[in-house]
């Protein structure tokens, strides 16, 4: 006998995005259960790939809450590992190289929409769904990316490197809505993390110590090296380039005429590279590894680029490599560009496709 309703598993954190997008689900006739997963040590019980067990961590708790609250079944996935593997240790190694990763990004691509998503398949989910601010449009045969209604809150940024087949069984329930109609809509089901305040930290960095996690993780040391003006003169010492990023101005320990900011970081030849606040203008850049969203993505075209998150789109021209690079050209200098971030190309509100700066 065939079910009656369809099947949707939502990727529940214990937050309010999460709950509302199961809740509005159940609302509009799915059939629905949760899943959340286990990535940090902590949460990995004893034993079992499915673990069932609410005290496993912070994170499953709050999502055994929601789903006690909503009556829904909660599945646990122990992907411990498999985060170690396809996020942490990449993330780790992106620093060591001079570069700032974006593991959230990755996170998406290989473990969310990844792992988690091909769970909730074998589940027998129909659909897969998260609370992220997006919108997923099927045109022309291709499932096509969109901001979310909500401008201040749209995350496409970090779903740029999602595949067809992915977009395919996901939904957002929260595309066309704000996050203060999230927060009211939370408040009238009296969900139980209603009141929950946002979090935009990285999950698995404690107390959101950069430097302190690379090290222990990593077991690198201080390393001493040049901090270098960029007309070559060296102005002082460093104790690691792992801890600097592009566009950093405080913590140089440089008394200088001006203020002075990062400018680039050389990992091989362990230096800092530091200049005026005019240096941290680039014209163009280029990313490899793109993911095109569009079917049409061969010859030069126009768009907005954004090169982090919190990045005003700026115009620019973006020609396509035959390698999976692409060449950007702004049209005007834009401050901050960082290699390991990520730069996502939009068409309004079409996002066309995305690339790892370079």
């Amino acid at each position: 006998m065939s079910r009656l309703k369809k099947k949707a598993i939502v990727a529940l954190s214990g937050g309010v995005d999460s709950a509302v997008s199961a809740a509005l689900l159940i609302e509009q006739g799915f059939e629905v259960e949760a899943l959340t997963m286990a990535v940090v040590p902590e949460a990995v019980p004893a034993g079992g790939e499915l673990c069932e067990d609410a005290s496993c961590s912070k994170v499953i708790r709050e999502a055994r809450k929601v789903a006690d609250f909503l009556h829904i079944p909660l599945h646990t996935v122990m992907l411990e590992k498999d985060f170690r593997d396809l996020v942490i240790e990449p993330f780790l190694r992106e620093y060591l190289a001079g570069r700032t990763p974006n593991p959230c990004v990755v996170c998406n691509r290989f473990v969310k929409f990844g792992l988690l998503q091909e769970t909730a398949v074998k589940l027998g989910a129909d659909v897969f769904a998260t609370g992220h601010y997006a919108l997923i449009r099927f045109q022309a045969d291709r499932y096509l990316l969109h901001k979310g209604v909500d401008q201040k809150k749209d995350q496409s940024y970090f779903l740029f490197a999602l595949q067809q087949s992915q977009l395919a069984r996901t939904v957002f329930p929260l595309g066309f809505l704000t996050k203060d109609q999230v927060r009211k809509r939370a408040e009238a089901m009296a969900l139980p993390v209603s009141q929950r305040e946002e979090s935009q930290d990285i999950c698995f960095i404690p107390q959101q110590d950069y430097v302190a996690y690379l090290e222990a993780e990593s077991g690198v040391g201080p390393v001493e090296g040049d901090i270098v003006h960029a007309s070559g003169k060296v102005l002082g010492r460093h104790q690691g380039t792992w801890r600097y990023t592009i566009g950093q101005r405080k913590g140089l320990g440089i008394a200088w005429a001006e203020p002075l900011f990062v400018l680039g970081i050389n990992a091989a030849a362990n230096r800092v590279i530091v200049g005026e606040k005019r240096h941290l203008a680039v014209g163009a850049l280029k990313v490899r590894d793109v993911n095109w969203l569009i079917r049409s993505h061969n010859e030069p075209f126009r768009c907005r680029c954004r090169i982090r998150y919190r990045h005003r789109e700026a115009p620019a021209l973006v020609t396509p490599g035959n390698d999976g690079s692409a060449e950007v050209v702004f049209d005007q200098a834009q401050e901050g560009v960082t290699p390991g971030q990520a730069a996502v190309f939009y068409q309004d509100d079409l996002v066309a496709g995305g690339g790892w700066i370079v």
